[in-house]
């Protein structure tokens, strides 16, 4: 499949939130591993025609889109290609998204980062509400352990989505001290932050973060899809799934196939009416460009919080830390804030390089995407670093 030009980009990504950096120079030069025809745009070329690569891959310096390139069927069924405008499921690269809610409501003096979950919420167990703060929510540092989930369900209104994941999160353990490290941000932590932005503002999660985050950064591409709007909207990527016996089948229409994919065994995206509260979401390529700029010049957050959202807390290895609802890694001398997510059919990534207004965003909708090689290779495009592979989501 052909892949879509080089367009014009929009507006400058702003000075990086929570870090210094460099004063621009007019003789910045554009690496040009980065450029159309450069070793990165090589690369997913390859991939694609391999196979491998479904979707869109953005590159943008300062406000200037440099690189961008579309591959693949958003839907095969209708015959409509992947193009910059089609959005796509996030999963956990999604995961952000409640946190800048929180941040916002504590920018507000609505919440503190040291409130208790028992400060907004209800019918928590005792150790949870009376130890568990904000704070451990969103760093993943609760020491919460979630239920298994029934990833056979198939759900069919909000309400149930929301029903259901609510009763796991107070069906949610404690297993750890909260305040330990811990790499992996548990479901409760995500849905208990979502439902605290629900109680201190009166409206559902996906209502709050589209109106608040989507709308303020001018995402207008990017939304809490649901199932019928899914199979419906033309701008809309379908996850295509690869079965056990090497078949590929449109996910989102076929929601008794399920993936044998051992990281997720069972699951179906399209099982889901909408995505759990706090997590996933749709979003174009441009406008994930344009949440990048809003972080950094006070439209989504002010300044100094969302110097909170992204400065380092808590080490997870070398150069490599915990943020709020993000990993941020030190790469070849420079900040790197990233987030990605993926589920069968779906690999989901963004990264901004705050210290030289670069941000790089991977969507794509088939299985067997090497993501962590793509964010790799873009890192080495735009740092210089070798392409050992992402930090991951």
């Amino acid at each position: 499949m052909a892949a879509a030009g080089v367009v014009a980009g929009a507006s400058l990504v702003g000075a990086p939130p929570g870090h210094a950096a460099p004063a621009p120079t007019d003789d910045d030069q554009i690496p040009p591993d980065t450029l159309p025809g450069g070793a990165y745009d090589r690369y997913v070329a390859k991939l694609a025609a391999e196979g491998k690569f479904s979707g869109v891959v953005l590159l943008s310096h300062r406000g200037r889109t440099v690189l961008s390139r579309s591959y693949g069927m958003a839907d095969e069924e209708k015959g409509i290609a992947n193009h910059e405008g089609t959005a796509f499921s996030l999963s956990s690269a999604g995961k952000p998204f409640h946190a800048v809610a929180i941040l916002q409501l504590a920018q507000q003096g609505k919440v503190k980062l040291s409130d208790t979950v028992g400060t907004h919420l209800k019918g928590f167990a005792k150790e949870i509400a009376e130890q568990v703060t904000i704070h451990h929510l969103l760093s993943g540092t609760s020491g919460l352990d979630s239920p298994d989930e029934d990833v056979q369900r198939v759900f069919q209104s909000r309400d149930e989505v929301h029903e259901y994941y609510e009763r796991r999160a107070r069906q949610a353990k404690p297993v750890g001290v909260p305040g330990v490290p811990d790499t992996a941000h548990e479901e409760a932590e995500v849905t208990i932050s979502a439902l605290i932005v629900e109680a201190v503002t009166g409206k559902t999660y996906w209502d709050y973060a589209q109106e608040n985050i989507f709308g303020r950064c001018g995402m207008t591409g990017s939304a809490f899809y649901t199932r019928p709007q899914w199979l419906t909207d033309k701008h809309i990527a379908h996850p295509y799934m690869t079965l056990a016996d090497g078949s590929v089948v449109d996910a989102v229409r076929n929601l008794d196939k399920s993936s044998p994919d051992p990281n997720v065994p069972g699951k179906n995206p399209g099982r889901a009416f909408i995505d759990a509260p706090g997590d996933g979401g749709f979003a174009t390529a441009p406008d994930l460009v344009r949440f990048a700029r809003a972080l950094g010049d006070g439209t989504v957050l002010d300044r100094p919080w969302a110097e909170v959202l992204t400065a380092a807390k808590i080490p997870h290895g070398p150069a490599v830390f915990g943020a709020y609802g993000i990993p941020v890694s030190i790469v070849n001398g420079q900040w790197m804030y990233q987030r990605a997510g993926g589920n069968p059919g779906v690999s989901a990534n963004w990264d901004i390089y705050p210290y030289t207004g670069w941000v790089g965003v991977i969507l794509g909708n088939c299985d067997g995407v090497p993501l962590p090689e793509m964010i790799g290779q873009e890192m080495q495009a735009i740092t210089g670093a070798p392409a050992g592979g992402g930090t991951g989501g």
